[in-house]
């Protein structure tokens, strides 16, 4: 069997654990509204502070609910012995990472683009122009990929400690800020907020040239981190 193969073989069995249980789906989908609604009331009425705001809620939310979905796919395996007996098969280590990335990643896509419409429209903002579309698609993805790979790296790293529910987002968030700001960068730089005409009678603007940018940075920092816990999974998980 190829190792593309066994890739796909690992990600289809989470993926299907998942539709199964739904376990994860309905934690990460409660608590992405929880905080939308929550950091809407903080906010205030203003509407151009909520517009203004879209971009970084919107990415809260999506890296607090990844945390949920990353650890409990690591979880659900090692309390049924999964995990270690993917560990027996004679293949690359590396495979059942990419495999789990893979899983967690669809996810979080399938999570962001759920979620970028519902919270762009919530908090008063909007995206104009099929390029700004696309610009926001692939910052929607290429963000959802530096967490995943970063959330599967280290929801593997603290499996077997007894305060991972506590060290994973300690250990994660200090490696994913730069993902964190290239993506809340990227959005805000396509979305349109209202408060350009409140505050000098100027429509609001966009800048995608500066939005490809940011999402050029963000792919740079993917293909490192990519690179990097691919590497390194294999010390990771032997003992």
């Amino acid at each position: 069997m190829s190792d593309l193969a066994i890739v796909l073989r690992v990600a289809r069995k989470d993926l299907l654990q998942e539709l199964r249980s739904r376990a994860t789906t309905v934690a990460t989908l409660f608590f992405s509204a929880t905080t939308l609604v929550l950091m809407a009331f903080a906010l205030g009425r203003d509407e151009g502070v909520l517009s203004q705001s879209a971009p970084g809620v919107l990415w809260v939310a999506v890296v607090f609910a990844g945390v949920i979905a990353a650890a409990q796919s690591i979880q659900a395996d090692m309390e049924e012995g999964a995990f270690e007996q993917l560990l027996t098969y004679p293949v690359p280590r590396a495979t059942i990472y990419l495999g789990k990335l893979l899983a967690n990643w669809l996810y979080l896509s399938v999570l962001a683009l759920l979620l970028a419409p519902t919270a762009l429209t919530f908090y008063g903002a909007r995206v104009t122009g099929v390029d700004a579309y696309l610009i926001l698609a692939a910052t929607l993805l290429l963000g959802a990929l530096g967490f995943a790979v970063i959330a599967t790296f280290y929801a593997a790293l603290t499996s077997n400690l007894q305060a991972r529910e506590a060290l994973l987002p300690v250990l994660m968030f200090p490696i994913i800020v730069p993902i964190l700001l290239a993506a809340v960068r990227a959005t805000e730089s396509v979305v349109a907020s209202g408060a350009g005409s409140a505050l000098t009678g100027v429509g609001p603007t966009v800048d995608l040239a500066l939005a490809g940018d940011w999402v050029l940075l963000l792919a740079g920092f993917d293909l490192v981190y990519l690179v990097v816990c691919t590497a390194l999974f294999h010390f990771v998980v032997e003992d």
